[in-house]
């Protein structure tokens, strides 16, 4: 032990050989740690220093700040001292004293950081100086005048309150710039304890937000936080016999020891579990801070607006059914019912999510304590909603840690608990694992545009490392535990295969790029029937791709990036040659027909609105299709597909699934009918009856219904939110898809009117579209149509890319006429 010197004790335990010894004995108990050590260390330095005050000097207290003043010492911590004293002594006596109390710390080798001041001057540097203010607030009497001391807490203390508006603001800064400085503790190989973010100053820094009574942190396992972060900072002194804050790596085995714990590994992951509580509580109270700020400087023009003292109530808008958004965050509308909702959870976090608002405290915390389980498997609403948080980008991040911090994340998916706050000791890797998955579907949703199935994307970005929780080989024990989530969450078997041979060979394409010969036919080959597919090795590249991004810069370069991309077209055209299936060759059921038979004579449309599923699931793991089934024909005229689209915006139905397909009605009837088979739900609220949709969509062909003007007007009149900045659409023309028809691929973020749009640009073209298929994945629209010239063949290969483009730049340059 270095850090401490060893003098033998005296009789006189003021002495500094006194104070020494005992201190020594202290920090050597090994039956005594933690909060009972360092309180025990702060009681004996009180002792120690007021036998060197001694009776003092009238008028005169010496008061401990800082750590030292909330009776918390490290075993290397400063000394913060402040003598205090209320002007009426002379200047010699007062530094007399001072003398009398600093040279025996400084004797004894304590850091000490001292200053002698009139409750006057106190109050000057704590306006001048926010770091003194800060340290004012845990001031502590520790010998002297109880009175002085009294006095400028009191004062202090009335200061920070009073002008708790103006140093909120600066104290958040400062701990932002820290934070942009020091990095986020939770993250961090080698992380400072006490500067880095979610450490020991932001624990300090709620502490004084509290104390200002303008707002509070949520207290639920914060002060077991901070405790685990000073019990390693205690461990880190003793081991190191320095005064250190930064947990290095070659000391992180020791340090684990001292503290019991199994290896470095762990002492890592409770720091990290420790600091993204004082994180996560940060993020909280300041964003209350600032609400509570907002509202006090609205708050006066707002009441000479209402002529009075009357509060106008805050304005709600809704979000999703049971979700409205409020004072800048997302909350439960009061008609929501967790307890009889089971899918509100991830409803609620994904409306928050693709708003770009943060899911609010109170609301998480309900879900957290009513919300009933989901069933096994998952209902179709619910893996949609979780594929719409993952799609939802950059805020994904801070919603997830919300739901993370109440623990619903290890509830609907139990296997997160391996990987949660588990660090990577591969320098390469930026963050913990359980930030990597969530970090690299927030990459993937950027490259959404380019596959067909963008929710198996997704999910496979979550899930591709959850093996790093087990032991061996992650990628073998990942596609295990993937194919169980896959279809607990409700996939059916063949998506969850897709799944889990995504995560069992989310290093091949990279690995082979970089490592083996192109050139070769069996390299090309291998990887060609390990992927199976080209969809299966089309979400591969995106999850490579986004698996890079998401570890770090050094992971991903324009030459790894042409290498695999160079692998993929050799991959591809060995899983290419099938003759691909005209989409036109299912027979339509009896309904449809009868459908058909009835648009046919009556000239008109025919509704069919089916609420419930008339035949059970072909297989027993087949979740439920996602809203209701609803069935339209119509004979086949100009303008159907942008009419039925719209008709369906105005009333907020979404669109799930979409299929345009032309029949020619059985017997001698002339001509053909356009028959509709989509899946739909309400945004929020009831579904409209059938026969207000009729009559709307009857207006609508006629022209009678101004679908673009109302749309417009609806638009119009939405609250503009943040949101989030979804990738621009793409539309392709797939190549030799079809031999009787064009295909225009869409893939796009999913919007009211989206098919809309696209209709009446087929319109505006004078292409015929001959079917359709359409899918909303999350948030994605992945959408399949197949067109014609007016004559009924498909385009050449020049106006079919002028069409793709012109759509593309349609659906990129605006919201649309909706």
């Amino acid at each position: 032990m270095n850090d401490v010197p060893t003098e033998a004790a005296d009789d006189d335990s003021a002495a500094p050989s006194g104070y020494a010894a005992a201190r020594l004995r202290l920090l050597q108990e090994d039956a005594r740690s933690g909060p009972p050590r360092r309180s025990a260390l702060a009681a004996l330095t009180d002792d120690w220093l007021a036998g060197l005050f001694g009776t003092g000097v009238p008028g005169t207290a010496l008061v401990a700040v800082g750590g030292y003043g909330r009776g918390e010492l490290s075993p290397r911590s400063d000394l913060d001292l402040l003598l205090l004293h209320d002007g009426t002594a002379a200047p010699g006596e007062i530094a007399a004293l001072a003398d009398r109390l600093w040279y025996p710390v400084w004797d004894l080798g304590l850091a000490l950081d001292h200053s002698v001041r009139t409750p006057a001057e106190a109050r000057k540097t704590a306006g001048d100086d926010l770091k003194v203010h800060l340290g004012l607030l845990d001031a502590r009497h520790v010998a002297g005048d109880l009175g002085v001391t009294a006095g400028l807490r009191t004062a202090v203390l009335a200061d920070w309150r009073n002008q708790a508006p103006k140093r909120l603001p600066e104290l958040r800064e400062l701990c932002e710039e820290r934070a942009e400085r020091q990095g986020e503790l939770q993250y961090l190989l080698e992380p400072d304890l006490k500067e880095a973010r979610g450490g020991l100053r932001d624990a300090t820094a709620l502490r004084a937000v509290a104390a200002s009574w303008l707002a509070d942190a949520p207290r639920e396992g914060l002060a077991d936080a901070r405790r685990r972060l000073l019990d390693v900072r205690d461990a880190l002194h003793l081991a190191t016999g320095r005064a250190t804050d930064r947990l290095a790596l070659q000391e992180q085995d020791q340090v684990a020891r001292d503290l019991d714990l199994l290896d470095a590994d762990a002492l890592l992951r409770q720091v990290y579990e420790a600091a993204r509580t004082v994180a996560y509580a940060t993020d909280v109270t300041w964003r209350e801070v600032g609400r509570v700020l907002r509202s006090r400087s609205v708050r006066p023009r707002l009441r000479a607006m209402l002529g009075g003292s009357r509060q106008a109530p805050a304005e709600r808008s809704p979000l999703a059914e049971g979700v409205v958004e409020m004072d800048g965050e997302a909350v439960l509308a009061r008609a929501a019912r967790p307890e009889r909702d089971p899918v509100l959870p991830l409803r609620a976090a994904a409306a928050a999510a693709q708003a770009g608002l943060p899911l609010s405290l109170h609301a998480v915390r309900r879900l957290a304590q009513t919300a009933r389980p989901l069933p096994t498997p998952w209902p179709a609403e619910a893996r949609e909603q979780l594929v719409t948080l993952l799609g939802a980008g950059r805020p994904t991040v801070d919603v997830w840690e919300a739901l993370e911090a109440e623990g619903l994340i290890t509830r609907l998916l139990p296997d997160w608990e391996r990987v949660r706050c588990r660090p990577q000791r591969n320098a390469v890797h930026t963050w913990t694992v359980d930030r990597h998955l969530v970090e690299t579907a927030v990459r993937a949703s950027t490259l959404t545009r380019h596959v067909g199935r963008p929710d198996l994307l997704l999910v496979a970005a979550l899930l591709h490392d959850i093996g790093k929780g087990w032991p061996g080989d992650h990628s073998l024990a990942g596609e295990v535990i993937a194919r169980d989530v896959a279809a607990r969450i409700g996939f059916d078997r063949a998506d969850s295969a897709v799944l889990a041979t995504l995560v069992r060979h989310h290093l091949l394409l990279i690995d082979t790029a970089t490592r083996r010969d192109l050139e070769d036919p069996e390299t090309v080959r291998a990887v060609a029937e390990a992927i199976g597919s080209v969809g299966t090795l089309e979400l591969l590249h995106a999850l490579t791709e986004a698996d890079a991004l998401a570890t770090g810069p050094a992971a991903w370069s324009s030459w790894r990036a042409s290498l695999v991309a160079d692998l993929v077209r050799r991959v591809a055209a060995v899983l290419t040659g099938d003759e691909p299936v005209d989409p036109d060759a299912a027979e339509p059921t009896a309904q449809q027909e009868r459908l058909a038979v009835e648009a046919f004579r009556t000239g008109g449309p025919v509704l069919a609105l089916h609420t419930q599923m008339e035949a059970a699931p072909a297989e027993p793991a087949d979740p439920e299709p996602l809203g209701v089934e609803l069935l339209i024909a119509v004979p086949d005229r100009p303008g159907v597909l942008p009419a039925v689209a719209g008709v369906l915006a105005l009333h907020r139905l979404t669109v799930r699934t979409a299929e345009l397909r032309s029949l020619t009605p059985p017997g001698d009837l002339p001509g053909t009918v356009l028959l509709l088979d989509w899946r739909v739900s309400a945004e929020y609220g009831s579904l409209p009856q059938a026969a207000r949709l009729r009559a709307d969509l009857v207006r609508a062909l006629d022209g009678s219904l101004d679908i673009v003007s109302r749309l417009a007007e609806r638009d119009a009149a939405q609250p503009r939110r943040r949101g989030v900045v979804p990738p621009p659409p793409r539309v392709t023309v797939a190549p030799a898809a079809s031999r009787l028809a064009t295909v225009i691929e869409v893939r796009a973020q999913d919007a009211p009117g989206l098919l809309h749009r696209i209709g009446r640009a087929f319109e505006a073209a004078g292409v015929r579209v001959r079917s359709a298929h359409a899918s909303t994945l999350g948030a994605n629209a992945v959408d399949a149509f197949y067109v014609t010239g007016p004559e009924g063949a498909p385009l050449p290969p020049g106006e079919a890319a002028e069409l793709a483009r012109t759509l593309e730049a349609a659906l990129t340059t605006g919201t649309g006429d909706d």
